[in-house]
């Protein structure tokens, strides 16, 4: 059967838009509020919003996570909040030329993972302020903070030293 398209008035009674019928598409408005809890998680977001970037030590063996965790992966004691280094340096980076509609502005934009001195993961975030073809694995970075904070992961973002 041919595509068709439907005429502007068709199918509005029921909020919904009829495009075509091989295969049959419908646009349908979706909206909602959404309330999330971080949980565990929430002194790391609330620690972004005061300019601080938290990792998570556990309190046994002393495995230091670079992203929240609220009790350890390696032995499942309870981790504690500690200040991450200052700087860290790129482990490994990407190029993204394409990105959610929160990133189309940005877009291409670099993602990086950033390596801190004696913490025992990475920390996956977004490098500002340096051309893709200027990036260099090793190359020292340090964080910096949104000025109206959301409180989400994108509060933060490296930049280079």
């Amino acid at each position: 059967m041919p595509n068709t398209a439907a005429s502007p008035d068709q199918g509005k009674e029921k909020g919904v838009t009829l495009f075509g019928m091989d295969p049959l598409i419908i646009l349908d408005h979706y909206e909602m509020d959404y309330h999330h809890s971080y949980a565990q998680d929430s002194p790391f977001f609330v620690g972004l919003s005061k300019g601080n970037l938290l990792g998570s030590r556990c309190t046994a063996c002393r495995y230091f996570y670079a992203t929240p965790r609220s009790h350890c992966m390696q032995c499942g004691s309870p981790t504690r909040w500690e200040p991450l280094p200052p700087t860290g340096q790129i482990h490994t980076f990407t190029v993204c030329y394409y990105g959610g509609e929160r990133f189309l502005g940005e877009t291409p934009f670099t993602l990086i993972l950033v390596e801190f001195q004696e913490v025992d993961t990475l920390f996956l975030s977004r490098l500002k302020g340096l051309a893709p073809h200027h990036v260099s694995i090793g190359l020292p970075v340090q964080p910096r903070f949104a000025k109206e904070p959301t409180f989400k992961v994108t509060d933060v973002w490296f930049e280079p030293v």
